[in-house]
């Protein structure tokens, strides 16, 4: 029997030995990449005892994983990786008046918080990873967060841990506790009482190595203490019982501006007395210029909130704070207790984990030197020479992070592809690990040592306790079966490093059809972008600051492969060739990529803007490259093509669909047979269009100052006239021309879209043009990963559209899908070669954008009506939907979309083996919005998808802004 049959025969479990699952977890959010022999998701405590003797007998070792955003390399390995976070996520008790919580190790940080909300308590340390983070993971690295300053670290939040060893000894570890562990520590500390008592710093962040100090008698021997943060290489944890806080009723945030970042470092710590919940800081190169509007004077910033029992108490305290800071060097201040505009402002500073990844000219950094911390009064004095340290090696890097904790967060662009870069990144490391421990510091203050600092303890601990730790770590495992390479006796710093494996663009260049101008059209730097922060695999679709998008299909199905983090890494296995070795035929990236929605949410949600939409195309376009494809990418990705051909037909194919043959065709197109195939317009919105214009044309024959039909813009058909409506005179520009983009779904399947969108703008003074003949976007196809077709589509539109470019007309865009296909997809796919992609993409404007921008003096009609619906995906993440909020708010349409995917998202529902996922996607937040929608509410939904979705799965006839705005005009 070999290892993965032995494992099936133990564990009741998942056992999973395939290359997709051990492609997964090949990478954590570090440099290292460690390649396991099978995946393992233990149901108890006596699974992962049963898991653990079978690694005994086999020989083979084990690293416990949790959300797997560790930076320092530890929740890698080489041996079986047990994964939490699949079945041991219960939280089993809380008790308000102990303060305790009881919970499983894969419990996800914001699921315990929300459950001890209830009760007016909350666990105290929340790293900006709190939304899928867990208790394991946190207990092992000793995870700190934000409100560290107020609350401390997670092992001073731990009370009693449960706990298995490799040897299968099992242990309940707390202070003084009774049981062999706890003799054998005690006697180990007994012994070495002088330099277990002087050989650790004082620091509130100090986190590298084991916590032996923790043994001493004067600290309660509190061997619960001593294994948090050991990095899985001591014990597997099974249960731990966990302290709670209560948080403060109310809160403020005081946002302080200074000069510089070394002046916000030294007036950190004198922030301190005030008893403060965070001190965090972050300076000018992190935070984008529209950012920089929402906060004070300054080219670096302190977060600090205040707390109280009541709103205005909690605001008097952040006031009184700043008129201190103000004293200590703060040039600007300014203080928020609204509680969204608190989470929009905190956005800012947990994004920075992502937004790190990338210098301002977009080349890449790394971590490495991560997290180091110092006396928080030295911080000041640290961050000027750390400054000075990088300029002497050709280094960039963007400090921020913990300033009350003196705890400093950096991503640095190290050249981690070649082995010079990797030299440099050695001896940077060595000289700032000197540096550090100079000014009395941590090589680790928050995120661990694994094997990225664990080389460099001795220089922080000297030889004697290093040693030390290696004595401790075989009380625990005596053969060596947990993490090894972590911590004690670990790998080298510069091996393991997972771009070791991509290939070389200048030796093997990998043939893409995308430009990836982020990237330098450099595919394998597209996918490097993952940098396994994991922000793509919370639960709920809202984050901080707002609603979210990313990522709908891991919400629904919770598995690893389904996140954009997932799919990521196996394209980053499919490159390397070890694990998957078939390239672009890869069932198992195919597999993964399946459910993705192309939704593009993580082109905006993801922090450093992975684009899996787009990956998702160029693979398709690979993997059935000369080969016969799935029914729906004819049916489905033809779409446009089909649609023109059958318009003549609508009402004869209408019948077809709804009777005996909807069946046989559905399963010929490759159509879920839950769907209803689409009714045809019995006249074309063009159509339409084109009788109108005939219509004018005799009832108005051309004078002085107006148009006749045709004698416009050359290269685009009008209407000839500028209608009545509300426009007062001289609100917009006179002969102000646009474009109206008649997409696919509004040409064939929603005219009363397009008729509605005409009104309006004729209302607003605007004069509204068509192309003159058929145009696309190109969507479909490039959906279904058609990329050649796709290309051609979108060359014939530039070229139709060239007179209107030329004339500097914008295009006024219906559909928020070709509208963003138009933004990104159409120059991302014919590049730089035609300078007029970039030129259609920059014209391009949504309804209400254009509206604004157009129009900006004409008042629409008000509706003061409720609204409900949701923000079309490739709105939210290409084209954003901010004018269209305040075109609402203007027309007095009251209430907030939701965020989400609606689930159809184009082709992607319609295809059979979606239905299920494609309608849990829609019960997260549209459908429940739209059944708890208060009476006379209108349902807003401008996709024709999100349409269509509603139609079918609620009943409910969703409407476009333009819609609601057409029949409240005065003539309407």
């Amino acid at each position: 029997m070999d290892l993965e049959q032995a494992m099936r025969a133990a564990v009741r479990g998942t056992v999973a030995f395939d290359a997709g699952a051990r492609a997964l977890v090949t990478m954590d959010a570090s440099n290292y990449r460690r390649v396991p022999l099978g995946v393992v998701a233990p149901r108890d405590a006596d699974d992962v005892a049963a898991a653990l003797a079978v690694c005994r007998e086999y020989g083979v070792p084990v690293v416990p994983r949790g959300g797997g955003t560790s930076i320092a390399g530890q929740a890698t390995g080489v041996g079986v990786v047990l994964d939490f976070t699949r079945h041991m996520r219960a939280i089993e008790h809380i008790d308000p008046e102990a303060r305790t919580a009881i919970v499983q190790p894969g419990v996800v940080l914001d699921d315990l918080r929300a459950a001890a909300a209830v009760h007016g308590l909350t666990f105290g340390p929340d790293p900006s990873t709190h939304s899928r983070c867990t208790l394991g993971g946190m207990i092992g690295n000793n995870a700190c967060g934000s409100h560290s300053v107020a609350w401390g670290t997670t092992a001073d939040n731990v009370h009693e841990l449960e706990v298995l060893t490799y040897g299968g000894e099992r242990a309940t570890l707390g202070r003084g506790l009774p049981g062999p562990l706890h003799d054998r520590t005690a006697a180990f500390a007994d012994e070495r009482l002088s330099v277990l008592r002087t050989g650790f710093p004082d620091l509130p962040r100090r986190i590298s190595g084991y916590a032996l100090d923790r043994l001493l008698p004067e600290h309660g021997r509190d061997l619960a203490r001593a294994f948090t943060g050991s990095e899985g290489t001591l014990g597997v944890l099974t249960r731990a019982t966990v302290r709670l806080v209560e948080p403060p009723a109310a809160r403020a945030l005081a946002l302080l501006g200074y000069e510089d970042e070394s002046a916000a470092a030294e007036a950190a710590h004198l922030l301190l007395p005030h008893h403060p919940l965070t001190v965090e800081g972050m300076a000018a190169d992190l935070v984008s210029a529209a950012a920089r509007e929402s906060l004070p004077r300054g080219a670096a910033w302190l977060f600090v909130e205040m707390g109280g029992s009541t709103a205005a108490e909690a605001r008097a305290r952040a006031s009184e704070l700043c008129r201190h800071a103000a004293a200590d060097g703060a040039k600007d201040h300014t203080v928020v207790s609204e509680p969204a505009e608190q989470r929009a402002l905190w956005r800012i500073r947990e994004d920075a984990a992502g937004t790190a990844t990338r210098m301002p000219d977009g080349s890449e950094a790394w971590p490495g030197w991560e997290d180091c911390a110092v006396p928080p009064a030295r911080l000041g004095a640290y961050l000027r020479e750390f400054r000075a340290l990088l300029g002497e090696h050709g280094l960039r890097g963007s400090p921020y992070g913990h300033f009350g904790d003196g705890c400093v967060h950096v991503r640095i662009d190290f050249d981690l592809l070649t082995p010079v870069g990797i030299a440099r990144f050695r001896r940077f490391s060595e000289e700032t690990a000197d540096l550090v421990v100079a000014h009395g510091g941590s090589l680790s203050g928050e995120h661990g040592d694994g094997q990225a600092r664990a080389e460099l303890l001795p220089k922080m601990y000297g030889p004697e306790l290093v040693a030390l730790f290696g004595v401790f770590k075989d009380l625990w495992d005596p053969a060596g079966g947990m993490n090894p390479g972590m911590l004690v006796r670990p790998a080298p710093m510069d091996s393991n490093l997972r771009f070791d494996v991509l290939p070389s663009r200048a030796s093997h260049p990998v043939d893409v059809e995308f430009t990836y101008p982020g990237d330098g059209g450099d595919f394998t730097a597209a996918v490097r972008r993952c940098v396994g922060v994991g922000k793509c695999r919370t639960s709920a679709t809202t984050s901080t600051g707002g609603d979210s998008v990313m990522c709908p299909s891991y919400r629904v199905t919770g598995e690893e492969q389904h996140s954009t983090r997932g799919r990521a890494r196996l394209l980053h296995e499919m490159l390397a060739g070890e694990i998957i070795e078939d390239g672009w035929r890869s069932e198992e990236v195919r597999d993964a990529l399946d459910l993705c929605l192309s939704c593009k949410g993580c082109r905006s949600d993801c922090p450093v803007e992975v684009d899996m939409a787009t990956y998702k195309a160029e693979f398709l376009h690979h993997h059935y490259e000369g080969r016969l494809r799935p029914r729906s990418h004819y049916s489905m990705g033809w779409l446009p093509v089909w649609l023109r051909a059958a318009a003549p037909y609508a009402r004869v194919l209408n019948a077809l669909a709804r009777g005996p043959l909807a069946g046989p065709a559905k399963r010929a197109g490759g159509i879920a047979p839950e769907r209803d195939i689409p009714a045809l317009a019995h006249e074309s919105f063009r159509a339409w269009w084109n009788h109108r214009a005939l219509r004018q044309q005799a009832a108005r024959p051309a004078g002085p100052g107006k148009a006749a039909p045709g004698t416009t813009v050359p290269g685009t058909t009008a209407s000839g006239t500028t209608a009545p409506g509300a426009t007062a005179p001289g609100t917009t520009a006179p002969g102000t021309t646009v474009v109206l983009w008649p997409d696919t779904f509004t040409n064939h399947l929603a005219p009363q879209v397009g008729q509605a969108a005409v009104k309006v703008l004729e209302a607003a003074g605007l004069r509204v043009v068509l192309p003159p003949k058929a145009v696309c976007c190109g969507l479909t196809w490039v959906s279904t990963g058609q990329l050649d077709r796709a290309r051609t589509v979108m060359r014939r539109t530039v070229d139709a559209l060239a007179p209107a470019l030329d004339a500097g007309l914008p295009i006024v865009v219906l559909e928020p899908s070709c509208g963003a296909a138009l933004r990104a997809d159409l120059p991302e796919l014919l590049g730089s070669g035609d300078p007029r992609a970039a030129r259609l993409a920059a014209s391009v404007r949504t309804f209400a954008q254009a509206l604004e921008e157009l129009a900006p003096g004409w008042v629409p009609p008000r509706l003061d009506r409720a609204v409900v619906g949701q923000t079309h995906c490739h709105q939210h993440a290409v084209l954003g939907d901010a004018a269209e909020r305040r075109l609402r708010e203007r027309a007095g349409l009251t209430g907030t979309l939701t965020g989400g995917c609606c689930g159809l998202a184009g082709n992607f529902g319609f295809e059979q083996g979606h239905y299920d996922v494609s309608v849990a996607c829609a019960e997260e937040q549209l459908l429940p919005a739209v059944r708890e929608a208060p009476a006379g509410a209108a349902v807003l939904a401008d996709g024709f998808s999100c349409r269509t979705q509603l139609a079918e799965l609620a009943g409910t006839p969703g409407r476009h802004l333009a819609e609601l705005l057409a029949e409240a005009l005065p003539d309407a």
